[in-house]
C-alpha cells in the first residue's frame, strides 16, 4: 500500500474507481483543476509516494527530482512510447520510480466518429457531398496509415461495410493481409486511395509536401491520431486543391494551423474528443487501477 497518492489534476476516473483508490493508499488527494506550473505540481505532490496525472500536464526531470518520495507515477492517458510521453520515464527509471500508462481505451468511439462523418460526406448528410451523387462505403478505396489497434478497428469496420482496404505500416501485418487488406508503399497508397486515415502514434509525422502531392485533389483525409500525423503547413496547401476535405475530432489533431483554418468549408472538426465516452472512462478506470495493483506487486 502507498502512504499517499495524489492525482495532480483531473484524471477521468469514474466515481467507483476514485473510491477504490483508498484500497491502495493510506491517504488519497484528488485535485480537480490543472496545475498552472511545475512549482504547483511539486507543491501538490509534496511527500506523496504515488502520483496520477492525465495528458494535460507534464512531469519532467525538473518536477521528479524535487519530489524524493515518489515511487510510482500512473499515467491516466495513452502511453505509446517513452519519447512521446508527458512523463520523463527515462529519468524516473534512474530514480527507481515505476511509470505505467494505458492505451486502447477510447478506440470504439473513434470508429463510430469515422463512420458518422464518412457516411455524412459520402451521402451529403449535413455537409457537402463528396461526389455528384450519393455513394456507399461499398467499393470505397480506403487507405489506413498505421495499422495499430485503432487503425485495425477502423479498417475492420470499413471492410465490414464493403470498402476496399489498403494499409501502410512500419511492419507488415500478415493477419490483416490474410483477410484481404493489401499492404501498399505509402506513395502508392496515397495515390490510389479515395479516403485516407492517419492512425499514428503521437509525434509521428509521415505526410509532408511530397506526400500531399501524391494524395492529390478530390480526396478525403481523416486524422484520428492524438496529434497531427503530417506537416500542418503542407496540409493547408493541399486543402487549396479542388474536392479535398479534412476531418478531425479535436482542433489539436490539425496541429499548428492558420487562424482561419477551421472556418474553411472543406475542414470538418467536431472539436470534441471522439474517444471520451462513458464506456471509455470505465475502461480507462479499470486499466488505471490494474496498473496500481501491478506497481504494488499485487
Amino acid at each position: 500500500m502507498f502512504n499517499k497518492l495524489v492525482a495532480i489534476e483531473p484524471v477521468s476516473l469514474i466515481p467507483s474507481a476514485e473510491e477504490a483508490l483508498h484500497q491502495y493508499a493510506k491517504e488519497v488527494v484528488l485535485y480537480r483543476d490543472i496545475p498552472a506550473s511545475d512549482d504547483q505540481i511539486v507543491q501538490r505532490i509534496g511527500d506523496a509516494d504515488a502520483v496520477l496525472l492525465s495528458y494535460t500536464s507534464r512531469m519532467g526531470k525538473n518536477v521528479i527530482e524535487r519530489c524524493p518520495n515518489i515511487r510510482y507515477i500512473g499515467m491516466c492517458c495513452s502511453l505509446y512510447s517513452e519519447e512521446s510521453a508527458n512523463v520523463d520515464i527515462a529519468y524516473a527509471r534512474t530514480r527507481g520510480i515505476k511509470v505505467l500508462g494505458i492505451r486502447d481505451y477510447g478506440d470504439r468511439g473513434v470508429v463510430e466518429y469515422v463512420l458518422h462523418e464518412l457516411t455524412g460526406i459520402l451521402h451529403g448528410f449535413g455537409m457537402p457531398m463528396l461526389r455528384d451523387e450519393p455513394v456507399e462505403i461499398t467499393g470505397l478505396k480506403a487507405g489506413i496509415i498505421g495499422l495499430g489497434v485503432s487503425g485495425k478497428m477502423i479498417a475492420d469496420a470499413l471492410q465490414f461495410m464493403g470498402a476496399d482496404i489498403a494499409y501502410y505500416s512500419r511492419t507488415r501485418k500478415p493477419d490483416a493481409e490474410a483477410v484481404g487488406m493489401a499492404y501498399k508503399p505509402l506513395a502508392q497508397l496515397l495515390t490510389e486511395s479515395e479516403v485516407v486515415f492517419t492512425c499514428l502514434n503521437k509525434n509521428v509525422l509521415l505526410l509532408g509536401k511530397d506526400e500531399f502531392a501524391q494524395l492529390g485533389a478530390g480526396k478525403v483525409l481523416f486524422n484520428t491520431s492524438i496529434g497531427p500525423g503530417f506537416d500542418s503547413a503542407a496540409l493547408e496547401q493541399w486543402l487549396a486543391l479542388p474536392g479535398t476535405h479534412f476531418f478531425c475530432d479535436t482542433r489539436a489533431a490539425a496541429g499548428p494551423v492558420g487562424e482561419d483554418f477551421f472556418a474553411r468549408e472543406n475542414v470538418h472538426c467536431a472539436n470534441v474528443s471522439a474517444g471520451r465516452t462513458k464506456q471509455a472512462f470505465v475502461l480507462l478506470s479499470q486499466k488505471v487501477l490494474a496498473n496500481i495493483r501491478t506497481a504494488l506487486g499485487e
